[in-house]
């Protein structure tokens, strides 16, 4: 055996491995900072906060600031009823591999499927949750459609029963900037320490009353890396926390 030449392909090959690890960590790096690139977009007091506390801002912090109404809608989540089970069960991967496909499973099963969007920061242990879209476009965070599953499998759903009511006395509005809404909730301390923000949506949000006619304002919701979610209306720049369900002034 010619140890000289077997001693250079192991130099060579250590080389090449060094390179591909390299390679690797760079890329980790570049996407860690990458994620919290929009932290710049906050005030330098905010950021010094976040240092402090270890908090870290995981998802794009949104720049659209878009005019939008409240609106009035009936729900109740007990008029969901119980669980309409499935002839044909549905894939789970369709949720996250082809909407297209998922829907026409579905055809016929549920009223205007198209106008749904999965949320996945709210998905439950054996169910995925789908939100009605305002103006096709914004999640209503009170309102769900459920998907239950079990084996990779979608058995059963289960439907609200909801209806947003034609208001013309709603004047749009601009939302409040994203990056304003969670400086908010790092200044006031919303955000415990060594959390991470992993998710920031615009959507429909409001105190669920025992009234028939609910109010729904443009909401920011902000979701925590344990779970939590934490909600700053667009308009008023309040706070709300599902856990009190009271706004914070």
């Amino acid at each position: 055996m010619d140890w000289g030449r077997a001693k250079n392909v192991l130099i060579y090959a250590f080389l090449l491995l060094n390179l591909v690890l390299g390679y690797q960590l760079w890329m980790d790096y570049r996407e860690q900072v990458g994620s919290n690139l929009d932290v710049t977009s906050l005030s330098e007091s905010t950021q010094q906060l976040m240092e402090e506390n270890g908090i870290q801002v995981l998802s794009p912090i949104p720049t659209d600031t878009p005019q939008l109404p409240k609106i009035n809608y009936i729900y109740s989540a007990e008029a969901q009823g119980e669980p309409v089970s499935l002839e044909q069960p549905v894939d789970t991967k369709l949720v996250y591999s082809d909407m297209k496909e998922f829907r026409a499973a579905l055809e016929g099963k549920i009223t205007d499927l198209g106008n749904y969007r999965h949320d996945e920061p709210s998905d439950k242990e054996n169910i995925f949750i789908f939100r009605p879209l305002v103006q096709k476009e914004w999640p209503m965070f009170n309102v769900q459609l459920e998907f239950i599953h079990e084996s990779q499998k979608i058995h059963a759903f289960r439907a609200p029963v909801f209806e947003i009511l034609q208001s013309s006395d709603m004047e749009e509005q601009k939302v409040l900037p994203a990056s304003k809404a969670l400086e908010t909730l790092i200044e006031r301390n919303f955000i415990p320490p060594d959390s991470a923000v992993r998710d920031i949506q615009l959507g429909y949000y409001g105190q669920l009353f025992n009234t028939e006619d609910q109010l729904a304002a443009p909401t920011w919701r902000f979701t925590l890396d344990h779970g939590e979610m934490i909600y700053v209306q667009g308009i008023s720049g309040d706070v709300l926390t599902p856990k009190s369900d009271t706004t914070k002034e």
